[in-house]
């Protein structure tokens, strides 16, 4: 018999313990490596600010590199697993909601990587994210988001589930809310006998709805890819790495 265990909190403890482990194919050289390539190249001689960067995959990896970097997260247990790490001392972090939160100083480049612009679950608190970038960034600095192209097109008619993994040990499936622009990830991962369960909502949108957020914010569109390697956005594409600057 299969024992099932309650939900976990959202980025607790729990959560943040094995998130590395969740998601260790965004370690790898071939993804990590472009990612930071691009962010530097936008850094010029200048700061960079992170928005929610969670355990400090990329913070740490472009600090490496030799840029100056900051954080922004509000999940303290994230940022504790983050601390444990090799030249976590060297970055930052201030604990916080990106969409409103301030640190002292400008930056040349604000990013908010794999997906966490969903988390602000609201239009609202999105735009409020924009507007926040560009408060902390320098006349010519860059606002980066990478995120996901919402799946409308895999829905059948009435249908609302879309499964994104099946494999032995995790079930992982995104419910559309349509008509508000709510995604929820519902994850089931089954391990000697027990079922855990990790439901996480967020809110999508299309690319021409955040070039508007960015707009409001006083933000141009600089640049659109398919990924940090500058591969063309095409109809086809299933995310996107977008730049706005600020004149």
């Amino acid at each position: 018999m299969t024992e099932t265990t309650g939900p976990r909190e959202l980025w607790g403890e729990g959560v943040a313990a094995d998130y590395d482990a969740s998601c260790h194919e965004l370690y790898e050289p071939d993804v990590l490596g472009p990612t930071v390539e691009f962010l530097a190249g936008l850094v010029d001689s200048g700061r960079a600010l992170e928005f929610a960067g969670g355990t400090g995959r990329v913070a740490l990896a472009l600090s490496a590199h030799g840029v100056d970097v900051h954080g922004i997260e509000m999940s303290q247990p994230m940022v504790d697993q983050m601390m444990t790490k090799p030249g976590a001392e060297l970055v930052p972090v201030t604990i916080g909601d990106m969409a409103n939160t301030r640190v002292d100083g400008e930056f040349s480049l604000v990013y908010l990587v794999f997906n966490t612009i969903m988390n602000l679950r609201s239009q609202d608190a999105q735009v409020e994210c924009f507007r926040n970038a560009a408060a902390h960034l320098r006349s010519g600095g860059c606002f980066v988001i990478e995120v996901m192209v919402p799946a409308l097109r895999r829905l059948p008619p009435g249908e609302r589930f879309v499964p994104f993994d099946v494999s032995a040990d995790h079930i992982g499936i995104d419910e559309y809310d349509v008509v508000n622009q709510m995604l929820t990830s519902h994850h089931h991962w089954i391990s000697d006998g027990k079922a855990e369960i990790f439901d996480s909502p967020h809110r999508y949108a299309w690319p021409a709805e955040y070039d508007l957020m960015a707009r409001i914010a006083g933000l141009d569109l600089a640049e659109r890819w398919s990924g940090w390697q500058r591969d063309p956005f095409t109809s086809e594409s299933t995310s996107h790495v977008s730049v706005w600057r600020k004149p």
